[in-house]
C-alpha cells in the first residue's frame, strides 16, 4: 500500500482487549466500511485523541495505510493534523 493518497476516514477511541506489545489501554481504530482501512488495524496519530476525550469518541481525520519496513500494515495521520470531533 505504498504511495497511498491520505482519505477523509471516521475512527473511535477504544480500550484493547490484548495490551501485549502496545502502549497503553486506549487506541484509535477506524469505524467498519471504509476499505481498504480494516477495523482491526490500528491508528497512529495525535495522542490528544485517546488523552482529552472519553474512549468511543469519533473523530474526522486524515490518514493513509503505511508500514514500517518489514512490518505490519497500519494507519496513519500526522500527529499535528486537524481532526474533527463527531457528535453521536
Amino acid at each position: 500500500m505504498k504511495n497511498q493518497e491520505y482519505k477523509e476516514i471516521i475512527v473511535e477511541s477504544f480500550i484493547i482487549n490484548n495490551s501485549s506489545g502496545k502502549h497503553g489501554l486506549i487506541h484509535i481504530r477506524p469505524l467498519p466500511n471504509q476499505f481498504p482501512f480494516e477495523e482491526h488495524m490500528l491508528v497512529e496519530c495525535s495522542k490528544v485523541l485517546i488523552t482529552d476525550f472519553p474512549v468511543g469518541t469519533k473523530f474526522s481525520i486524515k490518514a493513509k495505510i503505511t508500514s514500517r519496513e518489514g512490518g505490519k500494515e497500519f494507519i496513519y495521520s500526522h500527529y499535528s493534523w486537524s481532526y474533527k470531533v463527531l457528535k453521536e
